[in-house]
């Protein structure tokens, strides 16, 4: 019989590209997504229209704040994989609100292990979980950055997700859980939502090359990121949950740059000039910044024989060819942009 997996998360940008990997690979899909009042389903619309995926692909209302909505979709849906990708994942906005943040990720993980912990002990099931952590958990420690690192956490959200990673831990110990970490480092692509530099960087950029917006304000210029493809990294996450034994490992491409050294490449390949057109502002500094994160992937190398596909080069290019379109659109319409809330 086929797989069944359950993804929390499933509208973001990882849950949509693990969804497709997932159901390219014969399982049957369900996505757990909160009740609101509009629908916040495009990144798998898609998948969502596509008759030939009917009765593979469905959603159930839930949320990481509420045990009793987890612990009645794991009843009914009885997945073989869980994958938990849910999560209040912006950083600064994690300083704004740092209760919420901390409920939903840190203890909606908790939350989420023992539903599955409950659910194994009454129908004597095994299912395998899949924790998101995030390379923001090594905070201030120097890099390289790989498993044997100590977390130096410097953001509620960090935090939150260092809390969940043990949690996690302590679970696969004290109850045999089969659940992984993976200490994902950045990872990007067209579906990145706006208000993560990356997208920011590329929408604005787009935008200015054809007379939409003029500047772009950004904060610290010189933080720099291990940034890989989201597409290769739901692969890894994939990859963890069929070994023999569960296990946490780091995900990145082993290659660090810069803010301003991802401006350069959006820019230069739209023929701009990035300093013509980008302002700092104080504003959109963290509290506590991280200033340095480059990730030791080699584990997952050697022992999932994962590896990442694309680039820094060739995912700006990707996400501006994605995002010229939308411009386009926006022209075609008579759309011009306005500073939104950071």
């Amino acid at each position: 019989m086929a797989k069944s997996a359950l993804i929390t998360g499933i509208t973001g940008q990882d849950g949509s590209y693990l969804a497709e990997l997932l159901l390219s690979k014969k399982y049957e899909v369900h996505g757990m997504v909160r009740r609101t009042s509009l629908p916040h389903t495009d990144r798998i619309s898609h998948l969502l229209a596509d008759q030939a995926l009917l009765g593979r692909l469905m959603l159930h209302h839930g949320d990481l704040s509420d045990a009793n909505s987890l612990r009645h979709i794991l009843d009914r849906v009885n997945p073989d994989e869980v994958y938990n990708l849910a999560a209040q994942s912006h950083v600064k906005v994690s300083f704004d609100q740092p209760e919420y943040t901390v409920d939903v990720t840190g203890t909606g993980a908790l939350r989420l292990l023992e539903a599955i912990r409950n659910h194994t002990a009454h129908t004597g099931r095994q299912i395998r979980m899949y924790q998101a952590g995030s390379s923001e958990m090594f905070g201030s420690a120097s890099p390289p950055q790989s498993e044997l690192t100590r977390f130096q956490p410097r953001s509620p959200y960090a935090c939150a997700k260092v809390y969940a990673h043990y949690q996690t831990v302590n679970y696969r110990e004290s109850y045999g859980l089969f659940a992984c970490n993976g200490i994902l480092f950045n990872h990007e692509s067209p579906r990145r939502g706006e208000n993560f530099v990356t997208r920011k960087i590329t929408r604005a950029a787009t935008r200015i090359k054809l007379g939409l917006q003029s500047k772009l304000e950004l904060g610290n210029l010189d933080a720099r990121r291990d940034w890989g493809y989201a597409g290769d990294y739901v692969d890894a996450m994939w990859r963890m949950l069929q070994q023999k034994a569960a296990s946490d490992y780091v995900i990145s491409t082993g290659t660090s740059a810069s803010i301003r050294d991802f401006l350069t490449l959006v820019f230069e390949y739209l023929d701009l000039d990035w300093e013509r057109h980008v302002v700092t502002n104080q504003k959109l500094h963290r509290p506590a910044e991280v200033d340095y994160l480059l990730g030791d992937s080699g584990r997952a190398r050697g022992l999932l024989g994962w590896a990442p596909t694309t680039d820094l080069k060739a995912l700006a290019r990707l996400m501006v060819d994605s995002d010229i379109k939308l411009a386009e659109r926006e022209r075609t319409a008579g759309i011009t942009f306005v500073q939104g809330i950071e």
